[in-house]
């Protein structure tokens, strides 16, 4: 069913779920006080380190560092994309997924998937009727199955064939320069931007065509033409091949990425049927997100050319800060002058697997690109290559991978990893240019007193339902202090959302300027609270202690004044703040 699937039915589905019952179908679970515990899925271990809180709603992993809510776990776990973990998750509940459609307005990009579909069907049925394209397809390997499972087509020659048979109207003009199939030149003329190409379709995770790469069938220039970034299409997210690779193999154990269309598709029609490409862009974040939603081992099979080995070498800096245990990356690196296509037509597909094989981690590719550009046999080129990993490593999360990298290297510069890790992250958090130091409100307290808006965050975030009964302090608002403005906004979205779960308070504000990014750290510490502890009390006394805290130092400057020098305005001031702390001593009436 198509449709927008209504946020407010998406945080409600979240804060209902069960999510010890969604883990404990796919984990064996055991209680351990409060908690559930359990060996990661997602990474090798003999000793559990992964844990489910029903309290929150949330689960986390200390070793590998995988953590999310019930939606998160669903899209790892299973390797579903986001619509079809909410659909799983709805299943689970016993509730229909409703869509923002019908009575509401229609979606605005509804008539450009439209317009893409029905052009996709205008270039299958032309390729059918044009002898020459369906002639090179064969020269390139190609087979009717392989070209009807990509839904391959042609565009034929020509400035108007899309424009006659779709552009009925203006708006349906409009839409078509929308959607990336029409161009419109300096004198106003349109006409259509793919002509006399074999048409790739691209299709996103649900099936439906976001776009197209088109190929020349002879020398011209360019050889390949993509459609441009459209409100529904975006190069950098989506991997052309992923929902076929997808839908030839519930488990996918392995993903192959390449750079072309044609790469692509040759290799299913030799039965390799997991590659996927991006789209004339190098690797992004949304890339390796994707494919790590859909796989557990990622394989980088680049040309052996210069450009080929840049890209990889790009590839991999992307690449490392979405490591961590339960994630394999390797690399393949084909001789000059071959790509995956002329490889697999002249040496079969055994022998491509075979070197898929054999490829080579991740971790002995970026190691072998540093040796190759310094002399490890002096102690200039050890200290140079520690140097040049330096950068690298610290993107790394911390975790297993990292450490194991660390005693890799530290072998190949003659330290211990203790030293090393030593010298890479310690000089890392104590920068040269004040500049790069962390902002104040980052950095742990200095003392307890000094904490105290970090404890209340705390304390929100792991019972929100305890900031519906508190009273907030007069005068809290108008203090400046580090994380108080993201307090504030978490009291008060709280309250507004009577049984949140923390996990989902915690995403919400994830973004938040004022300290969000260590919103899941709090989330994993445990407040030391005695099981029978009032947590609206301790909130209370947490907020009426930040601001006492504020108000005690502002009346010890005007005591060290006194007597005589006061003036009047200084007086009432003494005066009020009297009798503010007063109150907040005697507590709340």
């Amino acid at each position: 069913m198509s449709g927008r699937i209504p946020q407010e039915f998406i945080d409600d589905l979240i804060d209902r779920a069960d999510i010890v019952q969604v883990v404990g179908t796919r984990v064996q679970l055991r209680k351990a006080g409060r908690e559930y515990k359990a060996c990661c899925p997602f990474h090798g271990e003999k000793t559990p380190s992964f844990t489910v809180s029903p309290e929150k709603g949330f689960y986390h992993c200390f070793g590998c560092g995988a953590h999310g809510n019930a939606i998160g776990f669903l899209m790892e776990h299973d390797r579903l994309e986001f619509v079809e973990a909410v659909e799983e998750l709805a299943a689970i509940n016993g509730v229909d997924v409703p869509r923002e459609q019908g009575a509401g307005p229609i979606s605005p990009t509804a008539p450009l998937f439209e317009l893409l579909e029905h052009a996709s069907q205008l270039f299958r049925e032309q390729l059918r009727e044009r002898p020459d394209a369906i002639d090179y397809l064969r020269q390139r390997g190609l087979d009717g199955d392989t070209a009807g499972r990509y839904l391959i087509g042609y565009a034929p020659p020509g400035w108007d064939f899309l424009l006659q048979r779709l552009g009925a109207n203006d708006s349906r003009k409009e839409h078509l320069l929308q959607a990336g199939l029409l161009i419109r030149n300096e004198e106003g003329r349109l006409y259509d931007r793919f002509r006399e190409r074999i048409m790739f379709p691209i299709r996103d995770s649900r099936g439906r065509v976001v776009g197209f790469g088109g190929r020349v069938l002879d020398r011209s220039e360019p050889k390949y033409l993509n459609s441009p970034e459209t409100p529904v299409f975006h190069k950098g997210r989506e991997l052309y091949g992923l929902f076929e690779a997808r839908r030839a193999r519930r488990e996918l154990e392995r993903l192959v990425v390449v750079e072309g269309y044609m790469d692509t598709v040759a290799l299913a029609r030799h039965g390799i049927d997991n590659a996927v490409a991006t789209l004339g862009t190098a690797t992004t974040p949304e890339h390796l997100q994707r494919l790590f939603t859909a796989t557990g081992e990622v394989v980088f099979c680049f040309d052996g050319d210069r450009a080929g080995r840049e890209a990889a070498w790009r590839a991999l800096q992307i690449t490392l800060p979405e490591l961590r245990e339960g994630r394999q990356v390797r690399f393949l690196f084909l001789e000059d002058g071959e790509d995956p296509d002329s490889f697999v037509q002249q040496h079969g597909a055994a022998e491509f697997r075979q070197r898929l094989e054999s490829s080579q981690p991740l971790s002995d590719y970026l190691i072998s690109h540093l040796r190759a550009e310094t002399d490890v046999t002096s102690l200039d080129g050890q200290a140079r290559l520690a140097e040049q990993a330096r950068p690298l490593l610290q993107r790394i999360p911390e975790g297993i991978y990292r450490a194991l990298l660390l005693e890799r290297l530290a072998t190949e510069v003659g330290l211990s990893a203790k030293r090393l890790e030593t010298l890479i992250f310690t000089s890392a958090a104590t920068p040269e240019s004040p500049r790069r130091r962390a902002p104040p409100q980052h950095r742990e307290p200095a003392n307890a007193r000094a904490g105290l808006v970090r404890q209340a965050v705390r304390l929100v975030l792991h019972r929100p339902a305890a900031a519906l009964q508190v009273t907030i302090p007069e005068g809290l608002d108008e203090l400046h202090k580090p994380g108080l403005v993201l307090l504030t906004e978490l009291l008060l979205s709280a309250r507004d959302q009577p049984g949140i779960k923390s996990v989902r308070l915690a995403e919400e504000f994830a973004a938040h300027p004022d300290g969000g990014a260590h919103l899941h750290t709090l989330l994993m510490q445990d407040i030391p609270l005695a099981p029978d502890a009032n947590w609206t009390i301790e909130l209370q006394a947490t907020l009426d202690a930040i601001v006492a805290e504020a108000l005690e130092q502002r009346f010890t400057a005007l005591t060290h004044k006194a007597p005589g020098g006061l003036n009047a305005a200084e007086k009432q001031e003494f005066r009020n703040l009297q009798q503010q702390l007063a109150r907040l001593r005697a507590g709340p009436s």
